[in-house]
């Protein structure tokens, strides 16, 4: 009986066209006001986004539908606004918000790289780029810029687009570290499959930056390619190979990159 009554009461909530005629303690924003973010499910939290339903649905149904279409929710960073129009009741409006929350969810995930941070290791940098590389729909081309004691100066992004030759061109890649006089640097770029295997043009571009890097005292320490939920190092593959210097990671002694003289 007392289960009967609850699928009435939830089937009655279902069928008001405005969440305004639910009961004040089931509605998403008040729910979230009394219990916290924490008690409401992806369809309310969506539901609070959208404010308002569309082709006579309410917003609950409307965000249950959103959720539906894009699970796991984390999808909904690669959707593109005009993909998120096609879905009924999504406007030009609504589809900016949610790609606007999305993305603020995505970047709030970083850790920040503030100026003076010491680099570990690979896995240090690939933690910080993770959040914002991994998933992307296209591939993101970035340098970070580190001075003598390999502490951070800042990062920046070189190019984004397809990764090439022409695209990913030394002159380029370089000028933030001729104009901030850098000590060494770290390139950074994700592939969109999900796989970070290098390619053999990834080889090829990192052979490119690490020869420049030499004519110019500036030594490449890593090229790191992000993945979904891995990652690539060409200084762990042993793949680095200064004129002068290269960046080691030792994983037993945590002594993390480090120069030292090749003989």
């Amino acid at each position: 009986m007392c289960t009967q009554k609850l699928a009435l009461f939830v089937s009655g909530l279902w069928n008001m066209s405005r969440i305004k005629e639910w009961p004040l303690g089931e509605r998403p924003r008040e729910r979230l006001l009394k219990s916290g973010s924490g008690a409401l499910s992806d369809a309310q939290l969506l539901a609070i986004l959208l404010r308002t339903g569309s082709g006579g649905e309410n917003v609950l149904q409307l965000a249950m539908q959103l959720s539906k279409k894009y699970s796991p929710l984390s999808r909904m960073t690669k959707v593109s606004i005009s993909e998120l129009c096609s879905v009924k009741g999504i406007g030009p409006a609504k589809a900016v918000l949610l790609k606007a929350a999305f993305e603020l969810g995505r970047r709030s995930l970083a850790s920040p790289f503030s100026e003076g941070t010491a680099l570990l290791d690979s896995r240090t940098v690939y933690e910080h780029f993770a959040p914002l590389l991994q998933g992307a729909s296209k591939e993101y081309f970035k340098i970070v810029l580190l001075n003598q004691k390999n502490r951070v100066i800042y990062d920046e992004t070189v190019s984004e687009g397809s990764l090439t030759s022409t695209v990913v061109h030394p002159r380029e890649a370089f000028g933030p570290a001729v104009r901030e006089s850098a000590a060494s640097v770290i390139f950074v770029h994700n592939h969109p499959s999900g796989d970070p295997t290098p390619s053999r043009q990834d080889k090829q571009i990192t052979e490119r930056l690490v020869a420049a890097g030499d004519l110019m005292g500036i030594p490449v320490l890593d090229h790191i390619i992000v993945g979904n939920g891995t990652y690539f190092s060409f200084a762990d593959a042993g793949d680095i190979k200064n004129q002068n210097v290269a960046g080691v990671f030792s994983e037993n002694a945590g002594t993390g990159y480090r120069r030292r003289s090749l003989k």
